[in-house]
């Protein structure tokens, strides 16, 4: 996309002339979309006029999300399947193209926590976070190289997301704060190594938004590994109820999933034509 083209497609969808959206014609890879983050992003995607594939473990929730954009008017694809799986990276970019004939956007959002303290953290609790946060984000990039990897002027951006836990650590999380520092690197290096063919890359690191992962964990959420169901969320207790979690964030609230998936799109887009290789904290103001 040239610096003329980007400049008609701002002012055009700011003028309100540019009904198709600032992703028309664009096809975007968002993985973990069948439910949270993920999901909200790839329908505030498909409204901006991107073609998407959506991806997750849970197929019916991956069918649902991508009928549902249909429905509504978008264009969606479901390729589900479980990421850390060797094979399906190229099976996800393959059927991408098969379907769309290219690729613009990859968010590698797909993810979860598996908490304990260092003393107690297994070699499969931390195996498992890199493997996803970081061995699987990188095998997806590494399968679509050879289709982004070229000077044909498209907007062309990943987007690694990563976490406040990977900025500034976490307590209870040593193996997932270690993970989503690691994605921050990838993300820096293939914005170095990719640019040159217009490939930008940038990491949002999501503070408190409400999804599984940040609710409590006595709501019952839960994730299936090897057979073995792991708590997602966060313990609460008689003795924190009456402190207030939001405390240290100047806007005095936990984000949600369709206001956050803002920032990714926003990457995304034209109006970010010259970011690249950023960290961009989404937080409400926690941590400043």
């Amino acid at each position: 996309m040239s610096a003329a083209d980007r400049l008609s497609t701002i002012q055009g969808h700011l003028s309100g002339n540019y009904p198709k959206g600032l992703l028309a014609g664009e096809v975007a890879i968002i993985t973990g979309s069948g439910q949270g983050i993920g999901k909200s992003c790839a329908e505030l995607f498909a409204r901006e006029g991107a073609f998407v594939v959506v991806t997750d473990i849970d197929a019916a929730k991956s069918d649902q999300v991508s009928a549902d954009i249909n429905a509504a008017g978008g264009k969606a694809i479901s390729i589900a399947g479980d990421i850390t799986n060797p094979e399906f990276p190229e099976i996800l970019v393959e059927g991408t193209v098969k379907a769309f004939g290219k690729i613009n956007h990859i968010v590698n959002n797909a993810g979860f926590t598996y908490d304990g303290m260092i003393h107690k953290i297994t070699d499969k609790q931390w195996d498992i976070m890199l493997a996803v946060h970081n061995t699987s984000p990188f095998k997806i990039v590494r399968a679509a190289a050879k289709y982004l990897r070229k000077k044909d002027g498209e907007n062309k951006c990943v987007i690694n997301v990563s976490s406040t836990s990977g900025l500034h650590g976490n307590i209870g999380q040593a193996n997932y704060a270690t993970a989503k520092a690691g994605i921050v690197g990838l993300t820096k290096t293939i914005a170095k190594e990719w640019g040159v063919f217009g490939v930008r890359a940038n990491t949002v690191a999501f503070g408190w938004v409400d999804t599984r992962l940040t609710r409590a964990k006595e709501s019952g959420a839960a994730i299936e590994i090897d057979g073995q169901k792991v708590a997602l969320g966060i313990p609460t207790g008689a003795a924190k109820a009456a402190v207030n979690p939001f405390a240290d964030i100047p806007l005095g609230r936990a984000g949600n999933a369709d206001e956050v998936a803002g920032s990714v799109l926003m990457l995304c887009t034209p109006l970010a034509s010259y970011i690249t290789g950023h960290t961009l904290e989404v937080t409400g103001g926690r941590g400043i």
